[in-house]
């Protein structure tokens, strides 16, 4: 009876004993998932919140199991070619792990799974660093949505305030953030503090496999990045 692919041993060089062992124990749960569910899928990811990801996880947990982490281990899991991947095609997911991507293995049908994914989307804060999705500006004024007490910390972030009679006043107009230009740290603090959510997280499909067959979802992939080993 020939050797079955499933047990073959993984080679996880130039890394430290505990790190091994830890990216050992990623592969073989990979590879337990392989046998158990029915399909697996290769998903992307913006603006990844870990909460509201493990909030996700959580409808699914009876029916699915995702995998974040290096893509490397995870493709190493799956075989990254023809030669060495553990069941037949699985080579071809692992070409699709690229950048901010996961594995979600389920035995749910393609469709809830597909709907699951389309429908989920969440509004967060947006970090340092992210693309403004809009235009906020403050006119000169007062600005009854500050309390007196926050005057201090809205001076510390840039902004022309003063404080008139205990209420907070912005002295001349103020941009907090420009439509296509990265947020400062000090943007991201007022957008806060003004309750202004920017971030979507959102999760989309790229593919999909299964014994039966492979399917890519996201556009703009084509065949042969898949098809070449």
């Amino acid at each position: 009876m020939p050797k079955s692919k499933r047990d073959r041993p993984v080679t996880l060089s130039k890394t430290k004993k505990k790190g091994r062992v830890q990216k050992e124990n990623v592969v073989n749960s990979i590879r337990d998932a392989v046998e158990k569910y029915d399909s697996v899928y290769v998903f992307g990811f913006e603006n990844m919140r870990n909460l509201k990801f493990k909030e996700f996880k959580e409808r699914l947990k009876s029916s699915s199991r995702f995998f974040l982490g290096s893509n490397k281990v995870m493709q190493i899991a799956l075989g990254r070619s023809v030669a060495d991947e553990i069941r037949p095609g699985l080579h071809k997911i692992s070409k699709l792990l690229r950048g901010d991507s996961g594995l979600c293995f389920t035995s749910l049908p393609k469709e809830d799974i597909q709907r699951l994914f389309e429908e989920y989307e969440d509004y967060d804060f947006a970090r340092t660093g992210s693309i403004a999705m809009e235009t906020v500006e403050l006119k000169e004024g007062p600005l009854d949505q500050f309390t007196h007490e926050m005057e201090p910390f809205l001076r510390k972030q840039g902004m022309p305030v003063c404080l008139n009679k205990g209420v907070v006043e912005l002295v001349s107009d103020f941009t907090v953030c420009e439509e296509g230009k990265p947020l400062s740290p000090e943007s991201s603090r007022i957008l806060r503090l003004m309750g202004i959510k920017m971030a979507t997280f959102k999760l989309h499909l790229i593919c999909r496999w299964s014994s039966e067959d492979f399917e890519v979802y996201k556009e703009g992939l084509e065949d042969s990045d898949v098809e070449s080993s």
